[in-house]
């Protein structure tokens, strides 16, 4: 029987069969989620918050309370979306409102002076880094360079057989 999952702030509403992760109603709805361990619990690029039906996802596991200890803005309401199953009926995530880096189609040095469009988010702490309308520094830019570096190499350290 499939459950029904809604989505803050965008107030849509999703079905997804019992035992899916979070991750898949995120997909359902065309959310851009970086994904960049694939899905492992690695990397904390799927964080959202449970604002209700906690008791409806599975327990959490050893990798994702690891992974959760090093997101600074994880609380005790966080999951990350792959490693969440729905169980029950009634949960409601909230998901970070603005684009990830990956989404912007640009060359990024171009972006370099011009004003954002939408909020820029950090890609693991989904930290707003740019408000929408501010300039994006070239030092911002190089912080999102390097820190989908270090995932891209901290994954690649950490790949299972």
């Amino acid at each position: 029987m499939p459950k029904t999952i809604k989505l803050d702030p965008i107030g849509t509403q999703v079905e997804i069969k019992t035992e899916d992760n979070l991750l898949v109603a995120l997909l359902k709805n065309d959310l851009h989620v970086l994904q960049e361990c694939g899905g492992r619990g690695m990397c904390s690029t799927c964080h959202v918050n449970v604002t209700a039906g906690m008791d409806a996802l599975s327990p959490l596991n050893r990798r994702e309370i690891r992974t959760l200890e090093v997101i600074t803005t994880a609380n005790r309401y966080s999951r990350l979306a792959c490693q969440a199953r729905v169980i029950g009926s009634g949960v409601v995530i909230e998901v970070p409102s603005g684009m990830y880096l990956h989404q912007i189609q640009d060359n990024l040095e171009d972006l370099v002076g011009t004003r954002a469009h939408q909020d820029i988010l950090h890609p693991i702490t989904a930290e707003v880094l740019v408000v929408t309308g501010k300039l994006i520094t070239r030092s911002i830019i190089n912080q999102l360079k390097n820190t989908q570096l270090s995932i891209k190499n901290y994954l690649s350290e950490n790949q299972e057989i």
